[in-house]
């Protein structure tokens, strides 16, 4: 979630190019944020994804959910409020993924 947050609201919504471009992947390994996981850090992911939630919360604060994205994706333009509404799906859906595999760790089924 940590290049989630730094994608949208980084590269899309303020057209920067951060540093590092992307954490977790490369051109090499694009599916490098699920494939190279052996030397994971978990504790380092947390982290990396707090400074990421802090940079967007700072980027947003005070500005208009009508404000445009500087870059266009897939040809659309986008609002600062489609971001927020993507990023809802984003988070329910990732988080849908890591309850489907508790579940197969513990058995423990929700509701």
């Amino acid at each position: 979630m940590a290049e989630v947050e730094r994608h949208w609201f980084r590269r899309y919504l303020n057209g920067e190019t951060p540093e590092p471009a992307d954490r977790y992947w490369s051109d090499a390994f694009p599916d490098g944020d699920f494939d190279l996981v052996d030397d994971a850090d978990p504790v380092a992911g947390t982290a990396a994804w707090q400074e990421d939630v802090a940079c967007t919360r700072a980027t947003i604060e005070g500005v208009s959910l009508d404000t445009a994205a500087k870059r266009p994706w897939r040809g659309n333009e986008m609002t600062l409020r489609w971001i927020l509404f993507h990023l809802v799906d984003e988070y329910t859906r990732h988080n849908g993924h890591a309850d489907l595999l508790r579940e197969r760790i513990d058995g423990t089924i929700g509701e």
